[in-house]
């Protein structure tokens, strides 16, 4: 890895791009993929390692092995399938994640808050606090099964719209072609959709959803405010009845692009509190580990009390953080450092 750029490649590849890519790839762990080989076993010949990534990649002959499906519960109950690369995959991956998000980022909308740099859930929230004090209605959203279902053809004209780079293209495409194995060893191909798992899966997953509801909905409602953090949303209506067309038509819009809402976790939300007193069937919605609800808020000024529609840990969310709390098992003795347990618990 001393040499600093690519001779006689079909694609210049800078080795310091392939080093970045696994220093990323190290600080963020994971778990190993088909191969079973763990980042420190990665690590025991890493010269040799990263320099059979970047050969590949500049000789246009890398080609990426299965994922390996890996089921995890979801908050909501049920299991979740992961996606999960090799440690040589997810370097690979990064290489082309540090290439096209300069260029993609710049092109997402301010209220497209997922897997996106400088920005967080905590940001989505406080926009969404804002705006149900502004508005009555809230429609909420999740689309089911988004990372399973984005359609191959329209993703690559979106990416080919804004990526000029020839490598980045090519590994793209076929990441999206690479199989899954399941844990019975049984090989899955695919044609559409991107392994939630995958490094450059978020990216391509907000791009996709950029042209599917971002664009769409600065299009055609550019009065009405809405937050996405990758496959849940939110819009804010004036009224029950703007929010009900609009849930119609977002189901119309999705369908064109070959997805759908979840039918249990879309819903039309009244913003009740002290002020609005109208009697709806839906007066709150989870979002982001935050239960939006009525709640009395204390008015510091003089220490009374008033109506007022906030967030706080839903009781999803809640349960999850006391069973991590649970699992770490640090009531009685540890031992652990005080600086290890709050890094263990400040991610709850």
């Amino acid at each position: 890895m001393t040499s600093m750029h690519a001779t006689n490649k079909p694609f210049n590849i800078d080795k310091r791009l392939v080093y970045e890519a696994y220093k990323a790839v190290k600080s963020n762990r994971g778990a190993a993929g088909v191969d079973e080989q763990t980042i420190e076993q990665f690590e025991a010949d890493l010269s040799g390692n990263l320099y059979k990534i970047w050969n590949r990649m500049s000789s246009g002959t890398y080609f990426p092995p299965p994922v390996r499906a890996v089921a995890i519960p979801k908050k909501s109950g049920g299991e979740r399938i992961l996606g999960v690369p090799t440690v040589a995959d997810r370097v690979a991956q990064t290489v082309v994640k540090l290439v096209i998000e300069p260029i993609l980022d710049l092109i997402f909308l301010a209220d497209s808050y997922g897997y996106r740099p400088n920005k967080s859930a905590l940001d989505a929230v406080g926009a969404t606090r804002e705006r149900c004090w502004k508005y009555d209605w809230v429609l909420e959203f999740d689309i089911k099964g988004l990372f399973d279902n984005i359609d191959h053809e329209l993703l690559l004209r979106a990416v080919r719209k804004h990526i000029t780079c020839k490598w980045a293209l090519l590994y793209i495409e076929r990441w999206l072609k690479a199989p899954m194995v399941q844990e019975d060893g049984t090989m899955i191909e695919r044609s559409r959709g991107t392994p939630q798992g995958g490094v450059v899966s978020p990216i391509l997953a907000n791009l996709f959803m950029h042209y599917t509801f971002d664009l769409w909905m600065a299009r055609t409602h550019p009065d009405l405010p809405w937050c996405r953090y990758a496959d849940d949303g939110l819009v804010h209506c004036r009224t029950g009845h703007e929010a009900e067309a609009l849930k119609a038509e977002l189901q119309v819009r999705l369908a064109e692009c070959h997805l759908e809402m979840h039918p249990t976790k879309t819903k039309v939300v009244y913003c009740k509190d002290g002020k609005r007193k109208g009697k709806y069937p839906n007066v709150k919605f989870d979002f982001l580990g935050y239960c939006f609800r009525p709640r009395l808020v204390r008015n510091f000024r003089d220490n009374s009390l008033f109506g007022g529609f906030n967030p706080a840990v839903s009781p999803s969310a809640m349960k999850v953080m006391r069973q991590a709390i649970r699992d770490l098992n640090i009531r009685r003795q540890t031992q652990l450092s005080l600086q290890d347990i709050a890094q263990k618990l400040n991610p709850l």
